[in-house]
């Protein structure tokens, strides 16, 4: 095909649903809408964070590479990388040796590298994990131990270091890891597209993948806007979409997306000096997300959030939010019943928090006792796709279907933002056959 290079007239706008890159506008001789079919070496299915990185690492390691990334949205970063809390995170909670653990902290430093190079704003003002009572407390070392084995700097603290730290945080005892930070991902997703472009790269805005169908030669794509693509490759990091584009491609995912709904708070600005770090309750292992936290945003704002309920519309940001077809597929899937099951109990509080704001406030108080109603204040929900297996078995880690000629990322949780580029370098690697596994 054609070299086409993307001509940006990007910004980063905030709106009602979040941070998103908006304005992306193609300006080339050869469109993918302007021929009935286009060749091309790779296809990317995806313009979030993970689906930029890997398009990034495919055009580094093969540079007469040719390429096109479609996204469904008309703007990239629209669903889970524009909503998310914007923190680089260090790796704290994650199982020694396990690939989220590895690629998190390579994803912590490369971040950081990348910000330098690109000229983007962030911070590392350091994570506090807090606890708040006895229980918690001997929690907290099992955590600093994790910290070692996943070499990671903590640093314990007692009640008294912890209030010299953070004067206006109430806790028995305080785990600091300075390695983490905050950044707006939107704006990282912005350099990596400027970077494709100058890389050749083509990426297509409001191209909805309709039909795949993979060929011993080739995988033939097909979008609702009648743009037909044939690839050497196709990579598809879909999200909260990406089951469904696995069974659109032929494969039969043994996992489903079920869409959890994480509703924000923002502080008054009054209290924007609230905190120094992120601040974080130690969390309880028969629960499957960390809870509710206090985060410094880049912007200067904090939040407060996220709690997790069920959703009934995997791009539905509104309290309203419904869609047939997402939550007919979810009642009907037993995986979803198994999960809640053996997370009811759980489920249950969280859908109070989310009815009752002082149940939300509650949580908020146990380390931070002088946040008010009036200080929950509106922000941005996010929706988090996790994975869950026909077992009800809630899927942690990274995971991945793969055919002959075609890789297919089934589940990218927390902290796939950290961890996007040496994930896309990991994916990369894989479609070129240069690692196995």
């Amino acid at each position: 095909m054609d070299r086409v290079t993307l001509a940006y007239t990007t910004r980063i706008a905030s709106g009602a649903n979040g941070w998103v890159v908006k304005d992306a506008t193609i300006q080339a001789g050869a469109g993918l809408y302007g021929s009935s079919r286009m060749r091309t070496d790779f296809c990317i299915v995806g313009g979030g964070i993970v689906g930029l990185a890997t398009a990034l690492a495919l055009l580094q390691r093969r540079p007469q590479a040719s390429l096109i990334l479609l996204e469904k949205e008309t703007d990239l970063a629209a669903h889970q990388t524009g909503h998310n809390s914007g923190v680089i995170h260090a790796g704290v909670y994650y199982a020694p040796g396990s690939l989220k653990a590895r690629l998190c902290r390579a994803g912590n430093e490369q971040t950081r590298e990348f910000c330098r190079e690109h000229g983007i704003r962030f911070e590392l003002c350091g994570k506090l994990i807090v606890a708040t009572n006895a229980a918690e407390a001997t929690r907290l070392e099992a955590l600093r131990e994790r910290c070692t084995l996943n070499l990671i700097e903590a640093e314990p603290l007692d009640r008294n270091q912890l209030r010299e730290l953070e004067p206006r945080i109430a806790g028995q005892a305080g785990l600091l890891v300075p390695s983490s930070g905050i950044v707006s991902y939107p704006e990282i997703c912005l350099a990596l597209a400027r970077r494709i472009g100058e890389l050749g790269g083509q990426i297509v805005p409001g191209s909805e993948v309709a039909a795949i169908t993979e060929s011993s030669d080739a995988v033939q794509i097909s979008t609702s806007q009648g743009a037909s693509v044939q690839a050497q490759r196709l990579i598809a990091c879909a999200g909260l979409q990406s089951d469904r584009i696995a069974r659109l491609a032929g494969l039969t995912p043994n996992v489903r997306i079920i869409p959890f709904r994480g509703e924000y708070f923002r502080l008054p600005s009054a209290k924007s000096d609230i905190v120094r770090h992120l601040i974080y309750p130690v969390p309880d292992p028969t629960l499957p997300f960390l809870g509710v936290h206090l985060t410094r945003m880049i912007d200067g704002s904090v939040t407060v959030g996220p709690n997790a309920v069920v959703g009934f519309a995997r791009e539905g940001y509104g309290a309203a939010s419904f869609n047939l077809r997402d939550t007919s597929e979810m009642l009907l899937y037993g995986g979803f019943w198994r999960l809640l099951k053996t997370h009811w109990r759980s489920a249950l509080t969280e859908l109070r928090g989310s009815f009752i704001r002082s149940r939300y406030l509650a949580e908020c108080q146990k380390y931070c006792p002088e946040l008010r109603l009036d200080d929950l204040q509106p922000y941005p929900t996010g929706i988090r796709a996790q994975a869950v297996g026909a077992d009800g078995s809630l899927i942690h880690d990274f995971l991945f279907a793969d055919t002959n000629r075609m890789i297919h990322v089934l589940n990218a949780p927390s902290p796939a933002a950290t961890a996007a580029l040496p994930i896309g370098q990991m994916i990369a690697a894989r479609a070129l056959g240069e690692q196995a596994g």
